[in-house]
């Protein structure tokens, strides 16, 4: 009915047979329909596909003195997932690697491949033998924070990168591993980066043929 009413809209400015009627029938139809509707019949992982996620200007500085600078803010269900996963997954890597591995969490939710969500990403798979994606959630052991300093610097970390903050480090990367071993799937994908103790890769763009 409301795409219906579009149609009739830009229908009616044709003919007329000017550019300008048909311009502000479809801009009146458009605001008749409200921006939230509008989203609402939409494929929303084509948009996530097209169009990530806005991001915020943070000016980051990968440092431990501009992190101390940094308030510690309380963590949102999503920015805890995002803490959790950083400190088993990075508590030993530097700032900047720490920061990169948030970024590959974060692709992964803007990546129509993978759970829209921080905590729908690191728990994927968890339950299945050998279908984790992130190790610490299957290896049979309870998730405790004994570390208390480290995990308070990567819980400003993941406030910060779960506010939006950009991704410069890795180009879009949406799987890492550490350099200590090289799985099979490392040669089929691009590497996008390498950080610390980790490297950073992403799918190859595939070209249309058309």
């Amino acid at each position: 009915m409301i795409f219906g009413a579009l149609l009739f809209s830009a229908g009616a400015a044709m003919a007329e047979g000017t550019i300008g009627d048909i311009a502000s029938a479809e801009k009146s139809g458009l605001q008749s329909v409200g921006t939230v509707k509008l989203a609402s019949l939409l494929n929303t992982d084509a948009i996530r596909e097209v169009r990530p996620r806005a991001r915020k200007e943070i000016k980051i500085e990968y440092n431990s003195k501009w992190l101390a600078r940094q308030s510690g803010l309380s963590l949102s269900e999503q920015a805890s997932c995002l803490a959790e996963a950083l400190y088993f997954e990075a508590r030993g890597e530097s700032i900047k690697g720490q920061f990169a591995v948030a970024e590959v969490i974060l692709n992964r939710v803007d990546n129509p491949s993978f759970p829209n969500s921080i905590c729908g990403v690191i728990n994927q798979g968890t339950g299945k033998k050998y279908g984790c994606q992130f190790t610490y959630t299957c290896d049979g052991h309870p998730e405790v924070i004994r570390e208390k300093r480290a995990y308070a610097r990567v819980a400003k970390i993941a406030s910060i990168m779960a506010r939006g903050a950009s991704r410069p480090l890795t180009d879009g990367a949406t799987f890492y591993h550490t350099r200590a071993v090289s799985p099979s799937w490392s040669r089929k994908f691009a590497r996008t980066a390498s950080i610390g103790v980790h490297h950073f890769y992403r799918r190859h763009i595939r070209l249309s043929s058309n």
